[in-house]
């Protein structure tokens, strides 16, 4: 009789190898690309370095670890002091240590060379396919600078710990930490993306208030990210004035204790597991205006267009990660007598998926170098102007819209095995949603494309001017065009009710467009004819549908070189 030892039933064949050890720059033609284009060039060594060390084994177990074991809230010291503390697995500061190495918090205002936003945009995208929670605090800390640059006296005591690379993790006065990172405050529970129907209300300490005033804050935030940050940026109403006014609230009073922002429990979310959100309330916390009174729904805005940039690299990010993942297991994984990457079908998903990424990719590193030009406002053009203040929100709501349906895409080409939390694919998937949510949901950021439109009718002019002017050779990127500025010269009341195709239909040209400069000719009249040609693009589109005239391989192999 045969006897079998443990686990020797059968021979285990046909699994993929697990994708480790590849550089993530390196194998990404569109990114490296795009980073040479935008003048980045004396980045390239560190980005080789960085997409290297984002793919080693050690690497990715930091990125699993963190997010099976999740930040918990200590309210209390065993003596029964509220003390509210976060504990992280030490997965996640390492994690955070990585980021601040690349300078990811600060790289464009800390180092304002020519190609910095997109040098750091690189980094922050090859992060993001790795782990996404550990990104909230750092794109936070990285949007609050232009608004903490206007307050000259509070910047130069935080400049230091801002800019430095080094990840300080303990929860210490401010004035004791070698870094620093800043969160926001602005959802209430009453409002939501409403933000004007904010309660939270600010009384003057020194009597006089007004911007650099101390005050005190009473009230609450339904969403807080991140608790454990050592500041917040947080909204308010004065007793003074009716409109909202922006406050810097630190984690610590200036007498040492903690400020009295209370944690009242920690978001239990779908995904972004291995960041911490949570619910608080503000008992008599302290906190400085900054900003005038009242205007500070405009002075958080110049924060929140940072964040909208990195939730579109996010979103890219992870349909490049589920896309590498879906090829390499497509590569490895035979059926029905065939490797799956050399089936006709499965290789029209494959470059379908590809098209898809590529094309997130060339629109926010566009948009990384609108936000360089727009820096120096005297010498931004009204088509620079355009991309930053009306493509990046169109962006925000389509690319973070598509990594859902990419990612359960991808998903399916793993099959069973991509559904089970021992692989990355479930939390690709579970990640997906959380940037079309935040910081402004779909129909909030396709209302602000047209708003940003109806203020700024020059830059949108020049916008269009410069696409038609490169649609000339593609009739169906042409008729698009002509069709988006028939639904913009209806009537106003109809363009509200078409906004979600205004912005999907500004995006999609707006990235073929792109693909015409940048890419393989193969691959921009793949993108035009199944995205903008007659009855494409106007709804919603399954993935694997291109027409079997393209070379599917090439376009494949163009995505991530075997």
């Amino acid at each position: 009789m045969e006897r079998h030892g443990f686990g020797q039933t059968h021979e285990v064949t046909n699994q993929a190898p697990p994708l480790a050890d590849y550089n993530l720059f390196a194998s990404d033609a569109a990114l490296s690309a795009a980073v040479d284009r935008a003048g980045a060039q004396w980045h390239r060594e560190a980005l080789l370095r960085h997409g290297a060390a984002l793919t080693t084994p050690e690497t990715l177990a930091l990125a699993e670890l963190a997010n099976r074991h999740t930040p918990e809230l200590v309210t209390h010291s065993p003596r029964g002091e509220r003390i509210d503390a976060l504990e992280f697995h030490p997965a996640w500061h390492e994690l955070l240590a990585l980021l601040r190495r690349e300078g990811l918090q600060a790289l464009p205002f800390s180092d304002p060379r020519s190609g910095a936003m997109a040098a750091r945009c690189a980094g922050y995208f090859m992060h993001a396919q790795i782990e996404s929670g550990s990104l909230c605090p750092v794109t936070m800390t990285f949007a609050s600078i232009p608004v903490l640059q206007r307050e000259p006296a509070l910047f130069d005591a935080l400049r230091e710990q801002l800019y430095t690379r080094e990840h300080d993790p303990r929860d210490v006065p401010l004035t004791r930490k070698r870094s620093a990172l800043i969160g926001m405050g602005m959802t209430e529970k009453q409002g939501g993306s409403d933000v004007r129907s904010n309660q939270t209300r600010a009384h003057a300490l020194d009597g006089a208030g007004g911007r650099g005033g101390a005050y005190r804050l009473v009230g609450h935030k339904w969403f807080f990210s991140a608790p454990q940050c050592d500041a917040h940026l947080v909204l308010a109403r004065t007793d003074t004035h009716e409109g909202l006014s922006c406050f810097f609230v630190p984690r610590f009073a200036p007498d040492g204790s903690k400020n009295t922002v209370q944690i009242q429990r920690l978001k239990d979310k779908l995904g972004n597991r291995s960041n911490a959100s949570s619910e608080v309330e503000f008992l008599d916390a302290y906190g400085v205006m900054i900003g005038d009174e009242g205007r500070g729904v405009p002075t958080i805005i110049e924060m929140a267009n940072y964040t909208r940039l990195d939730c579109v690299i996010g979103s890219a990010a992870l349909m490049r990660a589920a896309l590498v993942q879906a090829i390499h297991h497509a590569r490895h994984r035979s059926a029905f007598g065939r490797h799956l990457a050399e089936q006709p079908l499965m290789r029209n998903v494959l470059a379908d998926l590809a098209l898809e990424s590529e094309a997130a990719t060339v629109l926010f590193m566009r948009l990384a170098r609108a936000f360089e030009e727009s820096a120096d406002a005297s010498s931004a053009s009204s088509a620079g102007r355009a991309w930053r203040r009306i493509v990046t929100p169109a962006a925000k709501y389509w690319v973070c819209k598509r990594a859902l349906e990419f990612t359960g895409e991808a998903m399916e080409v793993w099959g069973g095995n991509g559904y089970v939390e021992t692989g990355p694919m479930a939390r690709f998937f579970r990640e997906a949603p959380v940037n079309s949510i935040w910081e402004g949901s779909g129909n909030v950021m396709c209302l602000d494309v047209l708003r940003a439109m109806e203020r700024e009718p020059q830059a949108a002019q020049a916008l269009f001017a410069a696409w038609q002017e490169l649609a000339r050779a593609h009739p169906a990127l042409g008729a698009a065009l002509a069709r988006l500025a028939a639904t913009l010269n209806g009537p106003a009341e109809q363009r509200e009710a078409s906004a979600r195709r205004i912005a999907q239909q500004i995006v999609l040209i707006a990235q073929a467009t792109l693909l015409v400069q940048h890419a393989p000719a193969e691959v921009a009249d793949a993108f035009i004819a199944t995205r903008l040609a007659d009855g494409c693009g106007e709804s919603g589109r399954v993935y694997g549908t291109l027409p079997a005239t393209f070379d599917h391989a090439a376009i494949v192999e163009r995505a991530f070189a075997a």
